[in-house]
């Protein structure tokens, strides 16, 4: 078997046997095809695709690439939640908190910044001493004292995935959803929950920039859930604008918190909503039995000091954040109202400040991102703060507001 004629195929728009994929992606994890090889692969799946049978195959092949975890030594059923990414998405620090206050377990294995948006492992990892990378029997042991873990992956859980995954997020091959559903899927599997909640986010600032596409992942990891006997529930948010103020990593951690603490608006609308359903899943109930359990721990306290417990457990030290002193802010140059905010540029802009990765071993600085003072809907004024960067160092960089935010005169 030869890995330029597996390509080729897959240019060709021909379907690839279980025994071609599992020499490439196999050989891809053992270092036997080089990563050109496979960058060419993934971007010819990314242009055409890949059959139900390809796309089941390769969840199949990334979950025996490594260990399955067993969860079954915790009682109560066990919700994973999973995000497919947007602009500003800090919702796994928000409603971990808020369901496992609720009574429900979650086992929450996260990744790290794919593309423009941030990861949930680089955002923790902004608290000095947070530890990402919990073993096994750490992982198992937190769940049951607090209800509540985020653990990056195990260097022996779907490794075919860790390192496919790294290398779609510098290649431009984040956008497939073959792959996109194959590497959620293959985790949160492997990962051993009995139930997953999927966020799919669907807009300029999200994978999915349309309805269609949305609905299509939807439906092909809904299936892939039912083939592992894993109730799983999809539902779709909008990606047009960011999500929350806050864009960078330290930044959405604060923002998160404040969340916890009171603050209102969209994400904690769609926190709760969320929050609600995997509730509701978990214990079998009403919505609005889950929803008043939700609203009990947020509004008491109990789901922001969950919170702090999580943080304390696994070594981090809230108090540690920083973000920069370096501001510079953003003027309206128009009267009016906002009328909407390009999330996609956001998140190429708080990229190039350094909150995110332009390369696989390109380092992150977690104070650094991007506050939006308006918000859609929003009146402004001419020479009103639209948003505020936060940079590593005091040197201005030049804005093109109307790049950012359209305002209706």
């Amino acid at each position: 078997m030869n890995i330029i004629e597996i390509i080729t195929k897959k240019k060709n728009k021909e379907e690839l046997s279980r025994e071609e994929l599992e020499y490439a992606f196999l050989g891809y994890l053992n270092g036997k095809v080089c990563d050109y090889q496979m960058s060419s692969l993934l971007m010819a799946i990314c242009l055409n695709g890949m059959s139900d049978d390809e796309t089941f195959t390769l969840v199949d092949i990334f979950i025996k690439s490594g260990d399955v975890l067993d969860l079954s030594c915790i009682d109560g059923v066990k919700v994973d939640k999973h995000s497919t990414g947007g602009i500003g998405d800090k919702i796994t620090l928000i409603i971990g908190p808020i369901v496992s206050s609720c009574g429900v377990i979650v086992p929450k294995m996260s990744g790290r910044g794919l593309g423009y948006t941030g990861g949930t492992i680089d955002k923790l990892e902004s608290i000095d001493g947070f530890k990402v990378s919990l073993t096994e029997d750490e992982f198992i042991n937190q769940i049951k004292d607090i209800g509540f873990a985020v653990t990056s992956q195990t260097s022996n859980l779907c490794p075919l995935d860790k390192v496919i995954y790294a290398l779609r997020d510098v290649t431009g091959t984040t956008d497939s959803i073959p792959l996109i559903a194959s590497s959620i899927m293959s985790k949160k599997i492997a990962g051993g929950a009995d139930k997953i909640f999927i966020d799919i986010k669907c807009g300029i600032g999200a994978m999915m920039k349309n309805m269609e596409d949305a609905l299509e992942l939807k439906n092909i990891m809904e299936r892939i859930g039912e083939h592992y006997n894993r109730e799983t529930i999809c539902e779709i948010s909008d990606m047009n604008i960011p999500l929350g103020n806050n864009i960078g990593n330290s930044l959405e951690v604060i923002e998160a918190m404040d969340i916890l603490k009171g603050k209102t608006g969209s994400l904690r609308d769609l926190s709760i909503k969320i929050s609600t359903e995997m509730v509701r899943i978990a214990k079998g109930i009403s919505e609005s039995d889950a929803l008043k359990e939700v609203l009990m721990v947020l509004d008491r306290g109990i789901a922001y000091n969950k919170f702090l417990e999580f943080v304390k457990y696994q070594g981090g030290d809230i108090n540690s954040l920083k973000v920069s002193n370096n501001i510079q802010e953003i003027k309206s140059n128009k009267t009016g109202i906002v009328k909407s905010i390009n999330a996609l540029n956001i998140g190429k802009l708080s990229c190039s400040l350094g909150a995110g990765r332009e390369s696989k071993e390109a380092p992150i600085d977690y104070s650094v991102g991007i506050v939006l003072n308006k918000l859609v809907g929003d009146e402004v004024s001419i020479n009103d703060t639209l948003f505020t960067l936060y940079k590593k160092d005091n040197k201005d960089i030049d804005i093109n507001v109307d790049d950012y935010y359209q305002i209706n005169c």
